[in-house]
């Protein structure tokens, strides 16, 4: 039901659920990445450890596990319990800013965040060698030769979500499913819209002048056609009069 003007009278905002439907998309992506990267953590754990590297593909892709007390890409060894605290601190960026998501590829973007961030922080938390000093992980390695640090699947996820958050930064796209570029452009159209037609509209004192014009000129052709319709017919009149004389005589 709706009142009157098509308001709904639940009074229930229709951006709601495009929120909610955006806050989904996060946490499934969050999830499916924290999965992720605790399965193949337990599993490369459980079968790799200590064992030596298994080659994938030969030159390209290589599996090794080591543990890592530093930030991504094993950098930052010796601030364990920094990153840690930098993790925790953008784990709860992420989910204030949800509040205002309503856009699909910031949705996608912060899932992707969330999920790699909560990923290394629950190895910082809970393995060893002590409580929120635990090591990450890590156990991909491509190319070896080119000594590319070793990373893991919430690394991944990490740096995929950075390079989206620029691209979508630099393409105007605003997490509340707006976009800045094409708020501007149809900002400076409506004000050269206005612009036009304020220059093609009259002025109040032209547009008086005109009217006062047209006014004046058909009075005029009014006056003209009734002074010709009475000479008509004095005309007609005093022929009648020629007509009855010359009966009469």
């Amino acid at each position: 039901m709706q009142a009157a003007g098509g308001a709904p009278l639940s009074g229930a905002d229709p951006a709601r659920p495009n929120r909610a439907r955006r806050i989904a998309l996060l946490v499934v992506v969050a999830t499916v990445i924290y999965t992720l990267d605790q399965v193949s953590k337990f599993l490369v754990v459980k079968f790799l450890e200590h064992e030596e590297p298994l080659t994938v593909v030969p030159g390209a892709l290589v599996l090794t596990v080591i543990r890592n007390a530093g930030a991504a890409f094993s950098i930052g060894t010796g601030m364990t319990i920094v990153f840690t605290v930098i993790a925790l601190t953008v784990v709860v960026a992420i989910v204030r800013t949800a509040r205002q998501l309503r856009s699909l590829p910031w949705a996608i973007t912060l899932g992707l965040l969330l999920g790699g961030a909560v990923g290394n922080l629950t190895d910082r938390i809970f393995r060893s060698p002590a409580p929120f000093q635990g090591h990450v992980v890590d156990f991909i390695q491509v190319f070896p030769v080119t000594r590319f640090p070793v990373f893991n699947v919430a690394d991944s996820a990490i740096v995929c979500g950075g390079v989206l958050a620029v691209f979508l930064a630099w393409r105007g796209y605003q997490i509340d499913g707006t976009r800045q570029i094409e708020e501007e452009t149809s900002g400076s159209g409506a004000e050269q819209g206005a612009a036009e037609r304020t220059a093609a509209e009259p002025s109040g004192n032209e547009s008086r002048e005109e009217v006062r014009a047209a006014t004046q000129g058909e009075s005029r052709g009014e006056v003209l056609a009734d002074t010709r319709e009475q000479a008509r017919e004095q005309a007609r009149e005093q022929a009648g009069d020629r007509s009855r004389e010359r009966a009469d005589g």
